[in-house]
């Protein structure tokens, strides 16, 4: 369908719950630009008494309001004036004498404040649900080709100014942008009033947010005391993760479970090579490559053999007989997530009903969906952490340069550590963990605890790697490592005293490499 012109707009559409600026507004349509005005209700009134030219809904449509004014706007001279095709459905409109209306001006009934009203009764929010204004921005909205869809107050001015310098028309990309503002206006809308329902409900809605399905209710939360759902996006593209993945045998998943699965399968993804991931409470215990998985299990599970117990497994290749076989001999294993699982393994596993085995199919890649974090009353949203860092992203700082060992291992530990909680430290050799430190509320507390953890089981740690998620603002986590042998570091770098640090490192005779980027995972 071809567009190789802006319409003009010669008819505007104006029902409002909010009359901020419509006065202003809508006289500088018709008195200035010649736009002819239909309206309803209470927009009427205000329009005619400020001396506004204006036709009423009832004489537009040739049927009157009824029902208390329930029902006033849905009517195909309305709705077929706002969606008809300019260039295919100029004869259906004469036949059935249907005027264009080229640009809608609509905002809601006052649903949201009402409810936010002490002691609103329920008979009164019903009331003040809006249907004819949805359908109307919809309505307009899809057929942004044609119509304008104007939902916001404080878009009037810019609207206004547009209209006079574009020769009586609004452009596609500001159509198209008015639109995407006025599926998110009544999306906002239609949630305010789903949550508000639901909320008289004894059980768990059905849908979260309009795009969030129920998939299961959790026998609990992080505690006992705690109900908790498992809720899936159904708009989701990205698939391959823990929420499409096939769940084979085993209990079903707790809310912790979910979670850890989650961070362990999402590590995982970022490497290549053959790779394993353990987690525990939501951090990495045991990471490594292998030329197989099961020689990277082996690996990872001898980083850290007692946090492992009761964790959780991920896996970036199909899960075979063999490593199946080491893992029931090592561990108790909550669950176990892989993309593919023979039949072997599945057999194997079979006898050990309380493992939960979930199948992904196929690998995907890294989640792109921002995350979202619930504080009181709000929301946080952001970007996931994508950021990659390659060789080529690399600053050596230090007089020593990195071997060709050493730059893959702290890239490997970079990789490591976008995953574990911050303050995060992670000392690695030959591409396994060997000490990881996490959660602190000081850096050199997480290099000490990674420190004791690798020096505890047994570790050569001469020669190893460490990587930090943020700048060390001191120089004593490099001096801490030093102590036990470390020869080199990856760090974003950034730190008022950086000098000083990369000093420390010059006397301790590391190699330290600068990436520019900060991995911090609250």
């Amino acid at each position: 369908m071809a567009q190789t012109a802006n319409p003009k707009i010669k008819r505007a559409l104006v029902s409002v719950s909010d009359k901020d600026g419509i006065v202003d507004f809508c006289s500088s349509l018709s008195n200035d630009l010649g736009i002819e005005i239909i309206s309803t209700g209470g927009t009427l009134k205000t329009l005619l008494d400020a001396g506004i030219n204006a036709i009423d809904i009832s004489q537009h449509t040739g049927f009157p309001e009824m029902m208390d004014g329930r029902v006033k706007t849905l009517h195909p001279k309305v709705h077929g004036g706002i969606l008809a095709r300019r260039d295919i459905d100029q004869q259906v409109m004469l036949e059935n004498g249907i005027k264009e209306i080229d640009l809608v001006i609509v905002n809601l009934y006052p649903f949201i404040e009402t409810i936010a009203k002490k002691n609103t009764k329920l008979e009164t929010a019903i009331e003040n649900i809006d249907i004819g204004g949805p359908s109307m921005v919809r309505s307009a909205a899809k057929n942004n080709l044609y119509v304008g869809v104007v939902v916001e107050p404080n878009d009037y001015e810019k609207i206004l100014q547009e209209i006079k310098a574009n020769d009586g028309s609004l452009t596609l990309d500001t159509r198209r942008n008015l639109a995407a503002k006025a599926f998110s206006h009544t999306a906002n809308y239609d949630s305010a009033i789903s949550d508000y329902l639901n909320r008289k409900q004894t059980t768990k809605p059905e849908y979260l947010f309009g795009r969030y399905q129920l998939k299961q209710e959790l026998r609990y939360g992080e505690n006992p005391h705690q109900s908790a759902a498992f809720y899936v996006n159904t708009s989701q593209s990205d698939g391959n993760n823990v929420s499409s993945a096939e769940q084979i045998q085993g209990k079903e998943l707790s809310y912790n479970n979910i979670a850890d699965t989650d961070a362990a399968y999402e590590c995982v993804k970022v490497f290549s090579e053959p790779a394993c991931v353990i987690v525990k409470h939501a951090n990495p215990c045991g990471i490594a490559l292998g030329s197989n998985i099961k020689e990277a299990y082996e690996k990872a599970f001898a980083s850290d053999e007692t946090s492992a117990f009761g964790g959780i497994i991920a896996f970036n290749r199909s899960l075979d007989q063999s490593t199946t076989d080491k893992i029931i001999e090592n561990q108790f294993v909550e669950v176990i997530i892989a993309p593919g699982v023979d039949h072997q393994a599945r057999e194997i596993l079979s006898k050990k009903e309380n493992v939960r085995l979930l199948d992904t199919k196929e690998l995907g890649e890294p989640a792109k969906e921002p995350k979202i974090l619930s504080v009181n009353g709000g929301l946080l949203i952001q970007d996931n952490d994508l950021a990659v860092i390659s060789n080529e992203d690399l600053k050596v700082v230090s007089e020593r340069k990195p071997s060709k060992d050493e730059i893959e291992n702290c890239l490997f530990a970079w990789k490591v550590c976008k995953f574990v909680k911050s303050n995060a430290i992670v000392y690695t050799k030959d591409n396994q963990t060997i000490g990881i430190g996490a959660g602190q509320m000081s850096r050199i507390d997480s290099a000490q605890i990674a420190a004791s953890k690798a020096v505890e089981r047994g570790f050569e740690t001469k020669g190893c790697s460490m990587a930090s998620d943020a700048f060390f603002p001191f120089r004593d986590g490099i001096d801490a490592a030093a102590k036990i042998g470390i020869t080199s570091v990856i760090q974003p770098g950034g730190s008022m005293r950086d000098q000083e640090v990369i000093d420390a490192a010059d006397e301790a005779g590391m190699a330290m490499l600068f990436t520019g980027v900060r991995h911090f995972r609250h």
